[in-house]
């Protein structure tokens, strides 16, 4: 059998809000098919299970390797990037979960290693599905436009391939998705701008052309796709009369002239040798950003040996303290084809053809991972964040005097990142070397 010509190709594209996967290589017994936007929808007869059984030393355990694989990631992202980085390690690994639920034997073994999926796969699936139903429900009842986050999976198929029902049906309970189909073999190009509306439709036009031409050939057989949005306004919005420019020093020496914010109040603090850190919470507080300055001289070194034991210990020393913060407004998007990446950290079986192992998404077991892509976008401004502390002190006849303000002025490269604080979900991560970039 030409294996070349019959496997599949994985694509996955994991976009900042967008997270997607490529499987190259429907018919599927048992599903229904109706028309819907951006093609043809295979459904699983199985219903998203909205309640699942999960314990909570599950999630606790699903988060610790979700953010052990960012960090991972990320020391691999950034010796290849000498600029600003964005990415979100939640995106990455839900559409590397949803393939990884259909690997099998050492496929599934070094998937399992590389992406720190301690949990079986009875229990890990379930757990993410929990996650997203916990991050969906953050924000419910209160203002739309203070606050919205959502992450959405979908599955792009080709037209007239047989998938496994059990695959779909383990998509649709966990991850909500169904399977659009395409025909990949007879129109690459329109199968891709397919997807990639799909996804700008899904992260509000931030994340677009997530797939570039020719990412889509004639041997696609499946895509998997993650996106991410996140909107939000910060608890304690800067003044913008207080914002002006001032220098932001970058590695190398030289000096940008960057629009730096003003703030001064209470906020979550810590300090330790060689770095400052800040918590500024978004609107409802439950989701936060926390901004972490190194010493001066000693980023590269702090970047480098930063791992998700350090990085826990900082977010527990946080506490509540007065404040005085200087933070530059900064726009990007980044982008990363990180396949290469995720066969050296320890998965390569996945992405050989002769190796790979998805016997557990269609009968011929045909597909491997071809590529593997990343997109995200952050801004950040005085009203909040798109990617998106109070103390009173009551006393009778007398004022309260506040105590010295904490100094952090984020005018030199600086560490930062997203997250859900029930669970501790890092939604995103990212460093800014030149906020004017």
């Amino acid at each position: 059998m030409d294996t070349h010509a019959t496997r599949l190709r994985i694509l996955d594209a994991a976009a900042g809000i967008v997270g997607l996967l490529a499987l190259t290589a429907a018919f599927v017994p048992g599903c229904v098919a109706e028309d819907v936007d951006h093609g043809e929808l295979l459904r699983s007869s199985v219903p998203r299970d909205t309640t699942p059984d999960v314990a909570p030393g599950d999630l606790e355990e699903l988060v610790r390797g979700n953010t052990a694989f960012g960090l991972d990631l990320y020391a691999r992202l950034v010796d290849g990037t000498d600029g600003n980085l964005f990415f979100s390690p939640l995106s990455l690994s839900e559409a590397l979960a949803m393939t990884y639920g259909g690997a099998r034997g050492e496929t599934a073994r070094q998937m399992a290693e590389t992406l720190h999926f301690t949990l079986p796969p009875e229990r890990l699936h379930p757990a993410f599905n929990a996650l997203d139903l916990h991050l969906e429900a953050l924000g419910e009842g209160g203002e739309p436009d203070a606050f919205q986050l959502h992450v959405v999976n979908q599955l792009w198929g080709q037209t007239g391939y047989e998938f496994l029902a059990e695959f779909l049906d383990l998509i649709s309970a966990n991850y909500g998705a169904g399977m659009r189909l395409l025909d990949f073999a007879a129109d690459q190009e329109a199968s891709r701008l397919a997807i990639n509306d799909w996804v700008a439709e899904q992260t509000r036009d931030r994340i677009l052309d997530l797939l570039p031409v020719g990412s889509i050939t004639a041997l696609t057989r499946l895509v998997l796709t993650n996106a991410i949005y996140f909107k939000a306004s910060w608890q304690t919005q800067f003044d913008p009369d207080l914002t002006r420019p001032a220098p932001f020093h970058r590695l190398d020496g030289s000096v940008a002239d960057a629009d730096l914010m003003r703030l001064e109040a209470d906020f979550p603090y810590a300090e330790g040798e060689g770095w400052q850190a800040v918590d500024l919470p978004y609107e409802g507080g439950q989701v936060s950003m926390v901004v972490v300055l190194p010493a001066e001289g000693t980023f590269a070194a702090f970047e480098a040996g930063l791992d998700s034991a350090g990085l826990a210990a900082m977010l527990e020393a946080l506490a509540s303290d007065r404040v005085a913060l200087a933070m530059p407004k900064f726009t990007f998007t980044t982008g990363f084809e990180v396949g290469a990446l995720l066969a050296a950290m320890g998965m390569p079986d996945a992405f050989d053809e002769s190796l790979a192992d998805f016997g557990g998404i269609e009968p011929l077991n045909e597909l491997y991972i071809t590529r593997v892509i990343h997109k995200a976008f952050v801004g950040v401004d005085e009203t909040g964040t798109e990617a998106a502390a109070a103390t009173a002190v009551v006393m009778d006849g007398r004022t309260s005097v506040p105590p010295e303000p904490r100094i952090v002025t984020l005018d030199r490269p600086f560490l930062f990142l997203i997250r859900d604080v029930e669970t501790g979900t890092v939604l995103f991560f990212g460093r800014v070397l030149d906020p004017t970039a």
